[in-house]
């Protein structure tokens, strides 16, 4: 298959694409779930369904790695603690990317809504640590093998709420209050859309310069979001996570469970 460069996209289009991606790159450096944003605005576009996936990907990267550097530069995310999560992220990408066209995911598109819908259950009612744990807190790393090679499998495949999974499980898994466990979550989805997005690229199924275009433009939101979000704290991020997550469900529960074939 040919590699698209080029797609015949006009300026306002690609305008319009331009700020739907800014605005993904804020919310998913705060809660993840930005994807919620840009893969229905690609496929209103026009793109193909296999292209979306990878200039999806192309995009995300720019402001996952962006957002995930702001973090680690403030000192909210230590890579050596999370050694084994950032491996089995990368392995659990390269496996989800590689069977995204033959894996079966019926089950999984059927199950994904009631998944995430529990996530928003867990913040709006659960009680989540709204101080930083100790410096001492030991972070369990043997967890951190089923946790990566799991959601980065899934953000290899199709990857939707893969931050807010991230989000939700490490304030499970770990000592973490809401502002690191979003650290962790930037950064292993960094390192998931870096991998899937290598296979995309090798398959060709990626539009350049649609996806540089918006991936700047994400990059500039999730620079913004990710500062806001350290300045405002778990305060701030609670209220935006669980609107995301919500806003996940409902358009989930659409897709797989009502829209017709």
């Amino acid at each position: 298959m040919p590699f698209p460069f080029e797609l015949a996209v006009d300026p306002a289009t690609l305008a319009i694409l331009a700020l739907v991606a800014f605005a993904a790159g804020f919310i998913d450096a705060v809660a993840g779930g930005g994807g919620l944003l840009t893969i229905p605005a690609l496929l209103t576009a026009g793109l193909p369904p296999h292209l979306v996936l990878g200039t999806n990907k192309l995009s995300a990267t720019f402001g996952a790695c962006v957002a995930s550097y702001t973090f680690y530069r403030r000192g909210l995310f230590d890579p050596r603690q999370w050694r084994n999560g950032l491996i089995a992220t990368a392995v659990g990408a390269l496996l989800g990317a590689v069977l995204a066209q033959w894996l079966p995911a019926e089950w999984l598109n059927q199950m994904l809504p009631g998944v995430v819908f529990a996530c928003g259950l867990y913040l709006l009612f659960g009680k989540t640590p709204t101080v930083p744990p100790p410096a001492d807190a030991v972070i369990p790393r043997r967890r951190q093998w089923p946790q990566g090679l799991g959601l980065g499998l899934y953000d290899g495949v199709a990857g939707p709420g893969t931050g807010a999974f991230w989000t939700v499980s490490s304030l499970l898994l770990y000592p973490l209050d809401l502002l690191r466990a979003s650290a962790v979550a930037r950064s292993m989805n960094c390192v998931s859309n870096v991998v899937a997005l290598a296979v995309f690229i090798a398959s060709g199924q990626v539009a350049w310069l649609l996806g540089i275009c918006m991936g700047l433009a994400l990059m500039g939101g999730a620079f913004l979001g990710a500062r806001t979000a350290i300045q405002g704290g778990s305060r701030f991020i609670r209220p935006v996570f669980i609107l995301v997550v919500f806003a996940l469900t409902a358009r989930l529960a659409w897709q797989h469970w009502f829209a017709g074939p």
